[in-house]
């Protein structure tokens, strides 16, 4: 589902924009149909374990110090990931930032910061 950006079409730049390009995108292809929760999920869940496969036999070290080519195919992955999330929160009509903000002041709450740091 990886989209690319052209000098007329401009990299998106916040999740508001993607999930406008994600619409349109989708709708020129007719995979509405397609894009079910359930479908989207499996989907992101399948693109997270591409990501794993880059890092399942590298020492920590070496994860940390990917070449070049690495970095750019686990980029993609990661894109794909996104992408998935955008279009499954826009079927589901979830505002992802709205959730992340809320995410992270109940991780607040339940891991507190230790005093004095």
């Amino acid at each position: 589902m990886t989209t690319t950006p052209t000098a007329a079409s401009p990299l998106p730049d916040n999740l508001d924009d993607l999930r406008e390009r994600l619409r349109r995108f989708c709708a020129e292809r007719d995979w509405a149909p397609d894009h079910t929760p359930k479908n989207l999920a499996m989907s992101v869940a399948i693109e997270a374990a591409e990501i794993m496969e880059h890092f399942q036999w590298l020492s920590p070290d070496q994860g940390a110090s990917l070449d070049a080519a690495a970095r750019r195919e686990v980029a993609l992955e990661i894109a794909d990931v996104l992408l998935y999330l955008i279009r499954l929160a826009d079927v589901l009509d979830i505002d992802m930032a709205a959730a992340a903000r809320e995410k992270i002041g109940l991780n607040a709450l339940k891991y507190p910061a230790p005093r004095g740091l």
